[in-house]
């Protein structure tokens, strides 16, 4: 039985970790997220800048299903319009990430019953992100902001479910967690890391 969007967007941030892969080539992208899925790491998303990228996507999902029975969730990254948003979905995505706020992603996903991770940098545009329906809002580039001006916008915006991303280290992940984040979005530190420091670094981010 296919589970609901609000089910899928739980199970996403369950970890209070994305992890984001970038490879040069497939197999090397379902290396990297078959070691994170190993090491406990429950969301991952290939980026489509990743080579092949859907059959890298493809290949993932399968190996996780047949790993788990349930399924870890595999999602693709930098999404960018409703072509792509779609061909990420057959190719077996559970989420979809962009870096922007796309009306057509959103839709295109939520047509097929698949949470959006929608981009946003501002108050003004995590609001559109939410009217527009984005399931969670990736605060992107989190190098541009901080864990306190994070507290300062759930002051004006207690509900929304902020993804810092871009710029979050394994130092500063628990400081944001800490400041409301719902979960960081990781990428080359996480998947340079060993299962043993991946591990350990999941137990800083949840009781």
């Amino acid at each position: 039985m296919a589970e609901h969007r609000w089910a899928l967007t739980a199970r996403l941030v369950e970890r209070r970790v994305i992890g984001i892969i970038r490879a040069p080539s497939p197999d090397a992208a379902v290396e990297a997220g078959t070691r994170l899925a190993a090491a406990g790491v429950t969301a991952v998303e290939i980026s489509l800048t990743t080579p092949d990228a859907l059959s890298a996507i493809t290949a993932l999902s399968r190996a996780a299903a047949v790993r788990t029975g349930e399924g870890a969730l595999v999602g693709a990254g930098t999404v960018l319009d409703a072509s792509q948003a779609a061909l990420a979905i057959q190719a077996g995505a559970r989420f979809l990430v962009c870096p922007s706020l796309s009306r057509d992603v959103i839709r295109t996903a939520h047509r097929h019953g698949v949470p959006v991770v929608a981009g946003a940098s501002t108050p003004t545009e995590i609001v559109t992100a939410l009217e527009e329906g984005a399931d969670l809002v990736k605060l992107f580039p989190a190098a541009q902001s901080s864990p306190q001006a994070l507290r300062d916008v759930l002051q004006a915006l207690p509900h929304a479910p902020l993804v810092p991303t871009g710029g979050v280290t394994a130092r500063t992940a628990p400081d944001w967690i800490a400041a409301g984040a719902v979960a960081v979005g990781m990428g080359g530190e996480l998947t340079r890391a060993t299962p043993a420091e991946v591990r350990t670094f999941l137990s800083t981010l949840t009781p």
